[in-house]
Order: structure tokens, then sequence, then C-alpha cells
């Protein structure tokens, strides 16, 4: 009968000895922590490579995501600066032949926006339209604007007007005789997606 008992303890000993190390291991292999792997072989090495691979992030969830600042007048966009903000404003249009215009942007490069030349070539966004803005919106900044007309396109800051002020955008056409068709939008919402060059 001693025996029996003996051999009974040996064994719960045993199984609760195997369900510690089980269990251990179980936490080892369930961690965050980084493993070294010695690779002897070149399919070695493509197995690890492969094990690594992530899927990539789709890149319009992200910005969709993204979440912007909400300003309401050129106060606010002066103590946001450099965050990304998005307020509701206006927007007009222009010619480089309006009264008074010289046909020439008045931010660096000071291109001539005469003869249809109402883009800008941007290295980072690539072809878009040239607005002028509010001198509280640095020249080069990179608005998305939507809400116009049920679209949505990339402007940048290359002007300056002297009736524009506060939340008022205005949009460059070819002439000015193109503008009267446009007159004043309101409602209209613009994102500040990069701060000047």
């Amino acid at each position: 009968m001693k025996y029996k008992h003996k051999q009974e303890k040996s064994l719960i000993r045993y199984f609760l000895g195997l369900f510690f190390v089980i269990t251990l291991l179980f936490i080892v292999a369930t961690s965050n922590t980084k493993t070294t792997v010695i690779a002897t072989n070149v399919n070695t090495v493509k197995a690890i490579e492969s094990s690594r691979i992530v899927t990539p992030i789709n890149m319009e969830e992200l910005y969709e995501k993204v979440e912007y600042i909400k300003v309401f007048n050129t106060n606010e966009i002066t103590l946001n600066k450099g965050n990304l903000i998005e307020f509701v404003g206006t927007i007009t249009g222009y010619g480089p032949d309006c009264e008074g215009c010289s046909g020439i942007v008045g931010c660096p490069p000071y291109q001539n926006v005469l003869n249809n030349n109402i883009y800008y070539d941007d290295k980072e966004y690539g072809t878009i339209r040239i607005l002028a803005a509010d001198p509280s919106i640095p020249c080069g900044s990179i608005i998305k604007v939507s809400n116009y007309d049920n679209t949505e396109f990339i402007g940048i800051v290359l002007d300056r007007g002297r009736d524009i002020k506060g939340l008022t955008m205005d949009l460059l056409f070819d002439s000015e005789n193109t503008t009267f068709d446009l007159g004043r939008k309101y409602n209209i919402n613009f994102k500040i997606e990069r701060w000047g060059f």
C-alpha cells in the first residue's frame, strides 16, 4: 500500500511539473519578445523573411483617419500653424487679366500665369491649381478643396489678393471673363495639408 501511495505522488508531481513547463512554454511563445534565429542556409533565410512580410497599409483608409483641427477665423489659423487644419469658408475666382493684376503671382517662384498658365507643378503633389489666400496661410501651402460644385481638388497658395481676407480663397482661372459664372461659393471645405514650401 505504501508503494502505491508513493507512485501516485510521483505521478501527480510529474503531471504538475509537465503542466508548469507547458504553461511556461506557452507564455514565452505568445510574448512580444524578439527571438534570434540562426539561419544555416539560404532557404532558412527566405523562410524567415517571408514570415516577416507585413500586409501593406491601405493609405486611403489611413488618410481618412487623419484628424484635422477645425478653425473658425484667421487668428486660429495662425495659432495652429504647422498642424493639419480645416475650415469652412468661401471661394471666388479671378483671372490673370483682372483690373490691377500684372499676370505674375505674388509668391515665389513668381510664375507668369498669362496664356492659361493657371497650374503649378509641385514636386510632391504634381500639377495643381493656383490659389490666392489670406497672409495667415504661407506661400506654398497645399490646400485640399472640397464641396466645390460636387468636386474636390488640390490647390497651392501662390498668390495674395487685396480682397482675399480671412476664410476666403480665390481660385485662378485663365481669364477674368470665365470667373463670372463662378461668382462666390459658400460652405466650401478647406484642409491645409502642407504649410508652405
